[in-house]
């Protein structure tokens, strides 16, 4: 199980549409930092903030090779995420039938 200070990493990581745009293209494949920059209307040091708050959150690793920084997407980590809310998501169902169920039941005649 997932722990809240990862949870809110994660979620912090996803809160920013530039971010989502390079887990979007990670999903394709490995891609070097200059490939995840290229479409972005921002700045080369910026964009290597926005990776760092992604590796920091594990939904990204990097490795290194010469001058080359290349990025790929942890699928395991959005796999644990998904199932955290797949969690919640089982819970709220279960609640909102047994209240369905409640507000469907005839009330007994006197």
């Amino acid at each position: 199980m997932m722990d809240a200070p990862t949870l809110d990493l994660m979620f912090h990581a996803l809160s920013d549409s530039s971010r989502r745009g390079m887990i979007d293209r990670l999903g394709r494949g490995p891609a070097s930092v200059t490939e995840l920059a290229e479409p972005l209307p921002m700045a080369l040091p910026t964009v290597l903030k926005h990776l760092n708050v992604l590796e920091a959150s594990g939904i990204v690793q990097s490795t290194k090779t010469g001058r080359v920084r290349t990025y790929e997407l942890r699928q395991e980590r959005l796999a644990e995420l998904e199932r955290w809310i797949a969690d919640r998501k089982a819970g709220w169902n279960i609640t909102f039938d047994r209240l369905d169920r409640f507000l469907t039941e005839e009330e007994p005649e006197p």
